[in-house]
């Protein structure tokens, strides 16, 4: 008489557990900042948030305006200023200061919320003539498409849209702020 072996459930449950862990996509490397200079005086100045992954403290923020200005020092005191909640929300700003991290092509600063912190702050996307641009963080949670007026054409957010998916940022947690 031959006995036969009877398949043991928990044992194949294992060997596909493992064998998925094995197959599991890397993780992506993180985000990089563009690898041409930034000219920091030109940079300077007010960009309104047209859209961002936000953070906790501005996902209902309405009217956002990020300011930069140039210390003698080098750092970049920052004025981040909006309307929470609706277009008439209580104002709420914050002054973070940057320090450029990569003083080779300035687009890659660390910005300090609260002391001793810093936070990794990408310039990923600048066009040429200053007038829009992409800032992103290394893991991709957040990211803030900027420009220098209030609004785009429609045609032009979607190119910056597309270049956050090119990325590899998840577009669906893309909010567009409001602006009056």
């Amino acid at each position: 008489m031959r006995l036969r072996a009877r398949p043991n459930p928990a044992l194949a449950l294992l060997l596909v557990g493992l064998l998925a862990g094995c197959a599991s996509t890397p993780e992506p490397e993180p985000l990089r900042a563009i690898d041409r200079r930034v000219d920091l005086p030109r940079f300077m100045g007010d960009w309104y948030v047209i859209a961002h992954i936000p953070t906790f403290i501005e996902d209902e923020a309405h009217n956002a305006v990020e300011s930069y200005a140039l210390a003698d020092d080098g750092t970049i005191p920052t004025t981040y200023v909006f309307n929470n909640g609706s277009p008439d929300g209580p104002l709420k700003t914050y002054n973070p200061r940057g320090f450029v991290h990569n003083r080779e092509t300035n687009a890659e600063w660390r910005m300090r919320f609260v002391w001793p912190f810093k936070a990794a702050y990408l310039i990923v996307y600048l066009d040429a003539e200053y007038q829009t641009t992409i800032i992103g963080v290394p893991d991709r949670d957040y990211a803030w498409i900027m420009a220098r007026t209030k609004t785009l054409p429609e045609a032009r957010y979607q190119e910056l849209v597309d270049f956050l998916a090119k990325t590899g940022h998840d577009t669906s947690k893309l909010r567009r702020v409001p602006h009056r």
